[in-house]
């Protein structure tokens, strides 16, 4: 059924490589239909509706919006902001009558859907008529339903070059820095880390030991599994994931300060790595050092996956052609059609399936050791990286014999 009013676009969430990718897809497929008659961005998401701070994207040139295809971060601005208050609810909704939002699209992970969720469901118990649509983006890769999120692949990218890299340097040096532990994000799924199997290319490349939160911390095993490494090439290079939980279920590193805590209750996590060195050193006598990437890592553009960008593009296209044909409260998923040649088309699921729920890697794609990665998840993550990474050198090394007696 034709309806006809004014399209809202919100980016909520961490920022990543892509998700500007959705937004243009977006804008331009909105620009295309005559049910649609003005565009505007709300700045720094939710909390852009709810102070009436919004842009006039009709006013953007055409320049610009395709650029958006091409350029990290959230350009609209983000934020982590749940919505828990009658008065919340109230002013949301009065914002989207005042300026006649007929069409709401909202570029997030979990928290966002759930947030696209609960403006969707007060519309319709308000009998305001609103067609509200999700755009995947998490760099987590850990929304249920859709084979994977826009985001994760350029995220992957970006740690495979680094890791592998990060490795070239270790081995290098091993005689000065010894054991390098490379900490990467990731609260309960560890799809970021275990991208960084893609960093090897032979036998004895780096990533050596990988440490994922969907397999409990155990020390001494953990101690026993970089010895073994050690004592076979002099150096090893692990990386673990900043979610990292001990056998009781507890981070090993989280901040306790109030301050360090979002908006939907996560606490903010780093410092397992540093961790992981002082058990080195305390149990090995190995000198160790930490790398930890941080946040540039998911929004860096340095790596954009050209498969990630243009699935990312599509989504938000889609998201508005769903919108328009008539579909409410849902979110747009990627569905795998082949491997090889790979081949992904999109479906859609409601948001009650995505909202608040969290898809962790699956058994099948750890190693029954728990410190690496299957070839099933290779074939799985490959693809999404896009282009395969560029090569690199191997000297032979080959030695000539010593001429002078010790």
């Amino acid at each position: 059924m034709a309806l006809k009013g004014n399209a809202l676009f919100a980016q909520s969430g961490g920022p990543t490589a892509v998700i500007n990718s959705s937004i243009s897809g977006a804008i331009q497929e909105a620009g295309k239909h005559k049910e649609i008659t003005n565009m505007y961005g709300s700045i720094n998401g939710i909390l852009g509706v709810l102070n009436e701070n919004m842009i006039d994207l009709n006013k953007e040139s055409k320049k610009n919006i395709e650029l958006l295809r091409f350029t990290p971060s959230s350009a609209l601005g983000s934020s982590r902001h749940k919505l828990k208050t009658e008065e919340d609810f109230n002013k949301l909704l009065n914002v989207l009558k005042a300026h006649e939002i007929r069409y709401f699209f909202v570029a997030g992970g979990n928290d966002s859907m759930d947030t696209a969720n609960k403006v969707h469901k007060l519309a319709i118990a308000e009998k305001y008529e609103l067609r509200v649509m999700g755009l995947p983006k998490t760099v987590d890769n850990d929304l249920p339903v859709t084979d994977h999120c826009p985001g994760y692949g350029s995220v992957s990218r970006w740690l495979a070059l680094a890791v592998r890299d990060a490795g070239l340097d270790t081995e290098a040096i091993y005689t000065s820095d010894t054991i390098k532990i490379i900490e990467t994000m990731g609260r309960n799924a560890g799809w970021i880390t275990a991208s960084t199997a893609l960093a090897r290319q032979k036998e004895n490349d780096a990533p050596h030991l990988i440490l994922l939160p969907e397999i409990p911390f155990n020390q001494d095993k953990f101690i026993t599994e970089v010895e073994k490494v050690y004592k076979k090439l002099g150096y090893a290079v692990i990386t673990c994931c900043e979610g990292l939980k001990d056998e009781s279920g507890e981070y090993l590193t989280a901040s306790k300060r109030n301050i360090d805590t979002d908006k939907f209750g996560h606490k903010q996590l780093g410092g397992v790595g540093e961790t992981l060195v002082s058990i080195i050193a305390d149990k090995l006598k190995l000198k160790a050092r930490c790398d930890k990437p941080g946040t540039i890592q998911r929004v860096s553009g340095i790596a954009q996956s050209t498969t990630d960008r243009e699935e990312a593009y599509i989504s938000g296209a889609m998201a508005v052609k769903h919108a328009v044909l008539g579909k409410n409260g849902y979110m747009v998923t990627l569905v795998r059609e082949s491997d090889a040649p790979y081949k992904c088309g999109t479906g859609i699921s409601e948001l009650d399936n995505i909202a608040n729920k969290e898809r962790k890697v699956p058994e099948d794609f750890i190693n029954a050791n728990g410190t690496w990665v299957t070839e099933k998840f290779l074939k799985y993550i490959t693809p999404l990286i896009g282009e395969p990474l560029p090569e690199y050198a191997r000297l032979e090394k080959k030695l000539i014999g010593k001429k002078l007696s010790k």
